[in-house]
């Protein structure tokens, strides 16, 4: 046998298939053709009632909304101008309060009498205002029914320019009246003290009021000088001398009333003393002044 005979009895049967194109395989997928990816099966969805059931959290309370919505607090430049005139108004209505409070304070602890003096008082006024008006009533019915009006109108004149002479200062009067001497050893008078008393005789009816020689109009200023007090600019000492043309009924009562000028002074330590006079004298003078552009239209 020769080798190639031999070679071929020993070499193995190689199996061909008929048909070559079934065991062909592509580039891509390699030999074979392998089977699609296995899908896992997913588990069953538990049950809604097995699931457990997550509860809400609660929420903040009313209380604790309200400490929320104040604190911090959120100020606006509005609401501080508010807050700012809220607060002027309510001290404003509080030392109203008090002043009021005050003053019925002073009434309340006053004596029976006081209150008595000072209702006389008040009963005075209102009879001394009725008798001025009855007075001006009085001069327009003569001037009315007066057959000679020309000469009723300038007796009337007369006696208007006496009485603003007085006001004014420009003559001396004389009348039924007081004088107050206020003495001032402590050197503690005001000239604001002094002037209420003036603002209390004028309130109570006085006419014409004359301080150590310096006649007190309606212009009258009062300022502190030095260790004395200046009338319009004139300078006076104490001891302190009111001479006041007015009814004496009603001045005296005005000055001593709770509260009033006399209490206000002694509790400066002063000494204030008040007497009635059938006759005061009051001769100081001003000088009539002469206005520089006002006429009278009747020119």
């Amino acid at each position: 046998m020769s080798e190639r005979e031999h070679d071929e009895t020993t070499r193995p049967a190689v199996f061909r298939p008929r048909h070559r194109h079934a065991l062909e395989a592509s580039p891509a997928t390699g030999l074979r053709k392998e089977l699609p990816a296995e899908v896992p099966v997913s588990a069953p969805a538990p049950a809604e009632e097995d699931v457990p059931q997550e509860r809400p959290e609660p929420g903040p309370t009313g209380r604790q909304r309200l400490v929320a919505g104040l604190w911090p607090p959120r100020v606006t430049r509005a609401q501080l101008i508010v807050a700012l005139l809220l607060f002027g108004l309510g001290f404003g209505l509080a030392v109203q309060v008090a002043s009021n409070s005050d003053s019925d304070s002073a009434l309340r602890g006053a004596r029976q009498e006081d209150l008595v003096r000072i209702l006389d008082e008040l009963d005075d006024r209102t009879e001394r205002l009725e008798d001025e008006k009855q007075g001006l009533e009085k001069q327009r019915d003569e001037l009315e029914n007066s057959s000679d009006q020309a000469e009723e109108a300038r007796k009337q004149t007369i006696e208007k320019e006496r009485q603003l002479g007085v006001l004014a200062g420009t003559v001396a009067a004389e009348g039924p009246g007081i004088t107050m001497t206020i003495e001032d050893s402590k050197g503690m008078v005001e000239a604001d003290m002094l002037l209420d008393a003036v603002q209390e005789l004028r309130a109570a009816g006085a006419e014409a009021i004359q301080v150590n020689g310096v006649r007190v109009v309606a212009g009258t200023y009062l300022t502190d000088s030095g260790n004395g007090v200046g009338v319009d600019g004139n300078k006076i000492n104490a001891p302190y001398r009111f001479k006041v043309i007015g009814k004496p009924q009603d001045l005296e009562p005005a000055l001593n009333i709770p509260g009033g000028v006399v209490q206000t002074l002694e509790k400066e330590q002063a000494t204030v003393t008040v007497e009635r006079s059938t006759k005061i004298v009051v001769d100081a003078l001003r000088a009539a002044k002469r206005p520089d552009y006002a006429r009278s239209s009747s020119q």
